[in-house]
């Protein structure tokens, strides 16, 4: 329907990402959900932005069951959470910088402190918060803290256009949009049980603990029967 995913493993993402550090390659990273696909289905230009990464990951269950519906199946989900903790090692091994970017006053600082902490080795090199309003005055204080990687955290699809516009003037290898992963590693937010994450039903534990996503997350069937609906077009036609 538009929307083009790299179907890689989890372990491939990472090789990939290792590789355009270890080269200095320059690019960014998405991780749509089915939620950012239903919009960038009808959004051409938050498409294009998604379709420009250099990676992008299967952050779902829902963006499995589609790819699965319209014959095009993935080899796995890829949480952008864990691929974010996977970076992390990456630079912890290397002694390199981070840099985090959202959510709301004091929740990056305690990511930081947090990751700093699991990861030895990694350099949280800066931390701003996603209520700014002087975009230029945050790409200042980025470039001067020299990151490496910066984890964008703003919320899709406000962190993706972030990303694309702002491209050439941040100076650092690797931009990754993470949604709300700055909750996570702060510990705000606690993941679903791996017993649901494995039944694919960590939407379902998102929507317990937070009732007020019920109308974020009726994109989530309306997703499905946009997939239906193409799969039986592409039949009708042949």
């Amino acid at each position: 329907m538009g929307v083009t995913f790299d179907n890689l493993t989890k372990a491939e993402f990472i090789q990939r990402a290792k590789n355009m550090l270890d080269q200095c390659r320059k690019g960014y990273c998405v991780t749509p959900n089915a939620e950012i696909v239903y919009e960038a289905v009808r959004d051409a230009d938050f498409r294009e932005l998604l379709n420009g990464a250099s990676l992008v990951l299967p952050d779902g269950a829902g963006v499995i069951l589609g790819a699965k519906i319209l014959g095009t199946p993935m080899k796995e989900k890829v949480a952008g959470i864990e691929f974010g903790e996977a970076i992390c090692t990456l630079l912890s091994e290397r002694k390199g910088r981070l840099y985090l970017l959202g959510s709301k006053p004091g929740v990056a600082e305690l990511a930081g402190e947090k990751l700093s902490r699991k990861y030895p080795g990694l350099v949280v090199c800066g931390t701003a918060d996603g209520y700014f309003k002087d975009e230029a005055a945050v790409i200042e204080k980025i470039n001067a803290a020299e990151p490496d990687v910066v984890f964008v955290c703003l919320g899709a699809p406000k962190q993706e256009k972030f990303i694309k516009t702002h491209f050439d003037e941040i100076h650092a290898v690797l931009m990754i949009g993470l949604g709300g992963s700055l909750d996570g590693y702060a510990g705000m937010v606690q993941r679903a049980p791996q017993w649901m994450i494995n039944l694919s039903l960590e939407w379902l534990y998102r929507l317990l603990k937070e009732p007020k996503r019920l109308g974020r997350m009726m994109r989530l069937p309306k997703f499905v029967l946009m997939c239906y609906k193409e799969k039986l077009r592409r039949k009708k036609n042949g």
